[in-house]
């Protein structure tokens, strides 16, 4: 396809699908020219470098995330929203957990949820730094949650790309993290449930647990100020 059929937003769709598929490692501008029949030389005229095309895709799947109102719903209401919308954007595009890793990222998109989610604790009673405190504290939970989901998804592409057999390295793995467990109580009591027959895996509503202890937390600290 020559570059002047090609748009920008083609290109940045087609990344973030190649992104959802190969991850991070897996995007290059030969894979994607590939996928959009076009040369990669005619991919770089529109997007200028790999960094930026990242921060395209990046931003533009920010945009999918909803801006509940909390004078509507309440800011409690609304901060869960948003946490738990967020929590789905990352484990629906594993590969964002990989950006933040090796990437600076911001955008438009990125900006405008990022200002609503400060209004959001302001509506709460939170002030100047102590907004800007519960938001970062709510983010870096959602984040450290969906880890587990891009380490997983991470890890098997990893597996697959040397030679296949992810699941049973997985499983290999497994078994012989269970004799170890075996040898710790606690750990051997839990060892047939939900949580320990996957990596990474954790007990059903455990983000949602987190998050509502969480904001208890900062609910008291507004309500009960040093």
């Amino acid at each position: 396809m020559p570059r002047d059929t090609l748009t920008r937003d083609q290109i940045v769709r087609t990344a973030v699908a190649l992104l959802d598929d190969e991850g991070l490692e897996g995007l290059n501008m030969r894979a994607l020219g590939k996928r959009l029949d076009s040369a990669a030389t005619a991919v770089y005229w529109h997007v200028k470098s790999k960094d930026n095309l990242v921060l395209l895709a990046t931003d533009r799947v920010w945009g999918e995330l909803t801006l509940p109102d909390p004078d509507t719903v309440g800011w409690r209401a609304a901060a869960t929203a948003m946490a738990a919308d967020l929590y789905r954007m990352f484990t629906r595009h594993p590969w964002l957990v990989q950006v933040f890793a090796a990437h600076l990222v911001y955008g438009e998109s990125k900006a405008r949820h990022d200002e609503h989610q400060l209004a959001v604790y302001e509506a709460g009673g939170f002030t100047g730094a102590d907004a800007d405190r519960a938001a970062a504290a709510v983010f870096t939970y959602v984040l450290g949650n969906a880890a587990g989901v891009a380490a997983t998804a991470s890890l098997t592409r990893g597996l697959d790309r040397n030679g296949g057999g992810a699941r049973e390295h997985v499983d290999a793995a497994m078994a012989q993290a269970r004799e170890i467990a075996e040898r710790f109580p606690r750990l051997r009591a839990r060892l047939d449930t939900a949580a320990a027959t996957g990596y990474a895996a954790s007990p059903d509503q455990t983000f949602e647990f987190g998050l509502q202890a969480l904001l208890d937390g900062l609910e008291r600290s507004t309500s009960h100020p040093e």
